[in-house]
Order: structure tokens, then sequence, then C-alpha cells
């Protein structure tokens, strides 16, 4: 019953939600598309002929945003799931964290990223407190792994929880990268924990 009331609730705000109707009119996969747009509104990332990896990237609309707003991109997406294709995107299943994996990334590389991008989280448990440290820890390794594969002035953009690990990650971000920023789009919903960690230029 509690499930079915959880739903519903889901449900409904979902058709309140005008991120969510404005994803269906510009045709966008989800309605994360216009944080990754607010971050580049405000930190102006993008430019053309930019190479990207975006990590736990389906449904895909932050690369599908990527992809409009660069003209000659390339896009290397990455997720456990399948993801329908992205116009100059390859897509690699698989757990980003594997060795194998990491070895077909660096495979696709024709150079060094520009960007590396990722909005994942982990699937929640309910309880907040851990589904905050798990997904901290999936955003360290994908700053970790950044730094082995991202251009000296590149950027590294990553979906941060308010929690525990939020300092412990801010640090990490100012130890590997000389400018780090943390902002909240307006399209995250203000009852959601959820910031952006915006680094660039690798130390």
């Amino acid at each position: 019953m509690k499930k079915n009331k959880i739903s519903k609730n889901w449900i409904n705000r979902q058709k309140r939600d005008i991120y969510v109707r404005q994803s269906k009119v510009d045709g966008y996969r989800a309605r994360s598309a216009y944080k990754l747009i607010e971050i580049d509104k405000k930190f102006k990332i993008f430019k053309n002929g930019m190479f990207i990896l975006d990590i736990g990237a389906a449904p895909g609309s932050w690369s599908q945003y990527a992809s409009k707003a660069i003209k000659n991109s390339k896009i290397i997406s990455i997720d456990l799931k399948d993801m329908s294709p992205i116009n100059n995107g390859i897509h690699i299943k698989g757990d980003f964290t594997e060795p194998n994996i990491q070895e077909k990334i660096k495979k696709n590389l024709s150079k060094e990223f520009d960007v590396v991008m990722s909005d994942m989280a982990v699937n929640t448990t309910g309880i907040k407190n851990l589904d905050s440290i798990q997904t901290g820890e999936l955003c360290k390794e994908a700053m970790i792994f950044s730094k082995k594969v991202i251009s000296s002035k590149g950027y590294f953009i990553s979906k941060i929880f308010m929690g525990s690990t939020f300092n412990e990650i801010v640090a990490l971000g100012k130890k590997i990268f000389r400018e780090v920023k943390v902002f909240k789009p307006l399209s995250s919903r203000k009852e959601s924990k959820e910031s952006f960690i915006i680094c660039k230029k690798i130390r």
C-alpha cells in the first residue's frame, strides 16, 4: 500500500514538473538535461570540436545536450544500461570502475577528453545518508579516473550530495584541479540535496 502511494506521488510530481514537460517539447530523454544546460550557461564549458566522456550516461540527456551544443564533437558514453545512439557518440556498456572497461574507454581515445561529466547516482535504498555516501564514492572514482584521461585545461563535472562525503569530495577536487566550484541549478528539485561540482585545469 505504501509503495503504491509513493508511486502515485511520483507520477503526480512528474506531471506537475515544468522541466519534465519541457523535456518532451525539446526532445530530451530526461529533465536532467536542463541541469547541464544551466551549468554550461553559467560556466561556458562547451566549445566546438570538444571530446566528451559521459559517465553513467543513460538514458542519455546529458550526451544529447553536448551533441547539440558542440559542432564536430565526439562523445563516449558509458553506463551499466543499454542506451539509444547519440549523434557523434559511442556507447560502452559496463561499469566504469572496472579495469577492462577503463581500457575500452582508453582504446577509443583519439586525444585527451576536454570534458568528463557525470550525473550518475546509485540506485536509492531509501536511506538518504547511505545513498549520499555511495554516490559520493562514485564521484570520487570518476574524478580519480578523469585525471588519467582529461586534458590539462579540461573540465570535470559531477553530481554530488550535501552530506558526510561533501567536504571530502571538494577537497579531492582541489587536490587534483586548480579551479573548483559547486553549483545547484534551478532545475534541480528544491527538496533534493544534490549539487554539482565543476572542476577545471589539472594540477
